[in-house]
């Protein structure tokens, strides 16, 4: 069991996100044909909006969550907010945004399997991902069922503490995830394994978020005289 923990918490996530950044520069500089999100909504729009919007307001949230709370040292926020009502705090918004992913991705996802026309140009690796993503929704809801028998903040620290260690290299970062319960545990290495199939997906598409149109200038056009 210390070798399984200490391979999938303290060399998986090196793997996993070596893989993830290295797959994705070659992808880009060798596969741009293939860099696409492939929308299907021509095929079939039925319910396809409402899904979608949910689906990925969710996952933003989510991803938006996961990357403040995870990372953001302890006494940045101490001064402001206590652990125990940080976690409170977390587990009502990422429950929100959780059964918003189930929701739309749960559609999306029967939507993928039983529309003849969506199946036919879908992948393995297109219903592999929505299938792993309404999986590992399903499990974060379910980490925040087992969060409810400790409100104290304390597992939450330890998760912190582990993905703060991650990051910055520090070597021992399993130790924080020992007697961690499981299904945290599972919900971290699932969430690793969708960072190492990342580049051979159609995730990849979200690196292509056109936030420079926020910023750009207008485009002058003239009327036709």
């Amino acid at each position: 069991m210390h070798y399984f923990n200490s391979f999938f918490f303290d060399i998986y996530p090196y793997l996993a996100l070596t893989i993830f950044f290295v797959g994705c520069l070659v992808r880009y500089d060798y596969g741009q044909y293939s860099w696409r999100a492939g929308s299907t909504q021509l095929l079939s729009k039925k319910g396809m909006r409402w899904a979608s919007n949910l689906f990925h307001i969710g996952i933003i949230g989510i991803f938006l969550g996961h990357l403040v709370g995870l990372l953001t040292p302890h006494w940045v926020y101490e001064p402001f907010i206590s652990a125990q009502h940080k976690q409170i705090l977390a587990m009502s918004v990422g429950g929100i945004c959780g059964i918003m992913v189930l929701i739309g991705g749960g559609f999306l996802c029967f939507r993928r399997l039983t529309n003849p026309r969506v199946r036919a140009t879908s992948s393995t690796a297109d219903i592999l991902v929505i299938v792993i993503l309404v999986v590992q929704v399903c499990l974060g809801l379910f980490t925040i069922l087992s969060s409810v028998h400790h409100l104290d903040g304390r597992v939450m620290l330890r998760l912190s503490q582990w993905a703060q260690d991650i990051v910055t290299f520090r070597f021992g970062a399993a130790e924080h995830l020992r007697d961690v319960p499981f299904i945290f545990k599972l919900h971290i290495t699932l969430g690793l394994t969708i960072f190492l199939i990342f580049p051979f997906t159609r995730l990849v598409h979200i690196w292509s978020v056109p936030i420079e149109y926020l910023t750009r200038r207008y485009q002058i056009v003239k009327t036709r005289r």
